[in-house]
């Protein structure tokens, strides 16, 4: 896997940035730049099982089961990936999940005199690293205009 970073200046403080990110209705629309359903199912609580998920074009649901490894509300959220979601299955083993398993996504809120440097550093397999290159930056736009509404 290699290690990916984005950031972005949000013309918000980092408390409201992070309410923003994690808040269920806001989650789905910026994060409709990687799946127009995405959504998740938990809680963010350090500790905490969450599930990201979408459906595919054909409809069939999937995404990633997911660990919160940290949560400093307003500064940092931790997430390690633990498996896959598959229709009605969830796959914890296997050369499915070989390629994701253990990975990192962290979010980092930095307070720059009331605005906010959101910096997001993921891992992420071959496979993917060109989506993210071309979608990270369309999501983290959609957040900035959602936080500065």
């Amino acid at each position: 896997m290699e290690r990916l970073h984005f950031e972005t200046e949000i013309s918000a403080a980092p408390e409201k940035v992070f309410a923003v990110m994690i808040h269920p209705e806001h989650y789905k629309e910026w994060t409709s730049e990687f799946n127009p359903s995405s959504r998740y199912e938990g809680t963010w609580d350090k500790g905490a099982t969450i599930r990201f998920i979408g459906a595919d074009e054909k409809g069939n649901t999937g995404g990633m089961i997911s660990r919160i490894k940290d949560n400093v509300p307003g500064r940092f959220i931790s997430i390690e990936h633990l498996g896959i979601i598959s229709g009605d299955k969830e796959i914890m083993e296997g050369p499915e999940v070989e390629g994701w398993k253990g990975a990192l996504e962290n979010y980092t809120f930095e307070d720059k005199d009331g605005k906010t440097l959101l910096k997001v550093d993921m891992d992420a397999n071959a496979d993917f690293k060109s989506y993210f290159l071309e979608t990270w930056p369309k999501a983290l736009a959609r957040l900035k205009s959602i936080c500065e509404s």
